[in-house]
This record gives C-alpha cells, sequence and structure tokens, in this order.
C-alpha cells in the first residue's frame, strides 16, 4: 500500500474508535450531510445501483447513502475505522466492508454506478493518482462526490494568514501521542471552536454577514462535531490544500467531466467518468 500512509491512517482508527458517532445527533448528521451531497444526483440512480466510499471512516455517511442504493462498498485501510464502521451501519445488510487502501480498492474497473470521497484524499501521499483510481472503478458516465480541503483561495488575505499560525500547531500537535493529542483538541473544541461558533451565530441573528469569519460554518453545528473536526484538523500529520481549479484539473486529469462544484463546503464537487474510449 505504497500511496498511504500509515500514521495517518493509525490516527484515523484511534479517531473513529473515540467519536464512533454514538453520541451524535442523528439530525445534526444528517444537515452536514445533505450539504455534501446537495449537488449529488440521486434522481439518475437506478433501482440497483452499486458503488462505493472511499474512506468510509466510522460510516457516518454512509448510513445515510446505505438506504438509498442496492450496495454500497465501504473502503477504508484501517481496520480500526471499519469495526465502528460495522457497528453503525449493522442495520444494514447491502453494506460490505473492505480493509483496503485507495490503491487497492477491491472492486472491478468500470463496475461501480457510482463512488463518493469525502475529506479523505488530502491525506494520502498522492492525490491525484488516488482519484484517477477512484475514476477508474466507475463505469462510465457514472458520478462520483469528492470533497478535499480547499486553500482559502475565495478568503481573504487575514483569514489565509489565522490558518497558516494554526497551521504550525496542527503540525506540533499532529505528532504526539494520541492521549495527549486528542486532550489539545478538546480543549480547542471548547475554547476556540464553540466560542467563535457561538459568536458566529449571534453576529448572524443580528443582521451581520459572517461569511468571513473564521468557524462560521460551526454556527448551527453541536459541540460533538466540533470536537470530533478538531481532532480531524488539528490531529493529521498529513494535510495538502487545493484551489478550486486544481481541483477542476485534478478531476479531469483522473477522467472525469462536467464537473460541478457545491456551494458548501468549499470545494465539494461532483464529476462524471469520461468514456475511456472517447
Amino acid at each position: 500500500m505504497a500511496n498511504v500512509d500509515r500514521n495517518v491512517v493509525d490516527g484515523f482508527g484511534k479517531e473513529w474508535s473515540k467519536f464512533d458517532q454514538r453520541k451524535a445527533n442523528p439530525t445534526d448528521l444528517e444537515l452536514v450531510f445533505q450539504s455534501y451531497f446537495a449537488i449529488f444526483p440521486w434522481q439518475d440512480l437506478q433501482s440497483q445501483a452499486e458503488g462505493f466510499d472511499l474512506g468510509c471512516g466510522s460510516g457516518r455517511w454512509a448510513y445515510f447513502v446505505a438506504p438509498r442504493v442496492k450496495r454500497l462498498h465501504c473502503i477504508d485501510p484501517s481496520m480500526a475505522a471499519l469495526n465502528v464502521a460495522q457497528q453503525h451501519l449493522k442495520q444494514y445488510k447491502n453494506c460490505d466492508f473492505h480493509c483496503a487502501s485507495v490503491e487497492s480498492i477491491p472492486l472491478p474497473d468500470s463496475s461501480a454506478d457510482f463512488g463518493y470521497s469525502l475529506g479523505v484524499l488530502h491525506a494520502v501521499p498522492d492525490p491525484q493518482q488516488g482519484l484517477a483510481q477512484c475514476a477508474r472503478k466507475l463505469k462510465p458516465g457514472a458520478p462520483f462526490l469528492l470533497y478535499l480541503y480547499y486553500a482559502f483561495d475565495n478568503r481573504p488575505w487575514w483569514f489565509r494568514t489565522l490558518w497558516r499560525g494554526s497551521d504550525i500547531f496542527r503540525r506540533l500537535i499532529s505528532k504526539l501521542p494520541f492521549s495527549l493529542k486528542s486532550l489539545l483538541c478538546e480543549l480547542i473544541a471548547a475554547f476556540v471552536y464553540w466560542p467563535l461558533a457561538r459568536l458566529s451565530y449571534l453576529l448572524e441573528r443580528v443582521g451581520f454577514n459572517v461569511q468571513h469569519f473564521p468557524l462560521a460554518a460551526y454556527s448551527n453545528r453541536s459541540f460533538y462535531i466540533m470536537r470530533n473536526d478538531a481532532l480531524d484538523r488539528f490531529g493529521t500529520r498529513l494535510e495538502k490544500r487545493f484551489t478550486r481549479e486544481q481541483i477542476r484539473d485534478m478531476m479531469q486529469n483522473a477522467g472525469l467531466e462536467r464537473i460541478t462544484f457545491g456551494d458548501s463546503p468549499y470545494w465539494c464537487a461532483l464529476g462524471y467518468r469520461r468514456n475511456p474510449l472517447g
């Protein structure tokens, strides 16, 4: 498994073991799910559709996808994460679980009716190669939903400066033992995420435009999601960020076409596999 960072995989396994979604508010999770899948063409899928979730983690998005399709392949390189996903999705009999990396997806080429990978490929050594591997598994014309961390290309200079400062902390925190890293991320959630999210909520209620306010996206999110995302953000050693145009180019180079972007989160994108025969 060359296109995988074992430290990152081990970290995600521990993250999903801690945040197994049992204490998450289902309504809150569904709202986040809907924001990712707002541009996904559910109406075009056949009743017998089979697809894959690349980097399924705890299965929090598969939980909402599985009831809509015939079969869903949940793929993750972390066995610890898959164990959590199996428990989370045990009510669904149409989920198959595969411990595999993105370069060894255990599906035949040109076999999937759809696929998605949300918040995963920016944490592998070669995101372009990983995206190409995903696209190869799709039938011609099949949709693929992608979310990568964005490079703040739609944000003012001071916002990007704040991020660069926070990234110094990520690089330091992510190398710590999990127990200490987890504790520090809990503190970040409590003393950074929650206050800024609540302030954003209050400012928006009185009429301020909070589009560029730090962590405004969490203004209506639960503290559980803030804690989970703080660990996800500051606890991961490998993180790459991409502009909208870079994501478009990567998707086209991977063999996807008809690429569109959602309004939020930035830059969630949808593409369709190009017919390899032209």
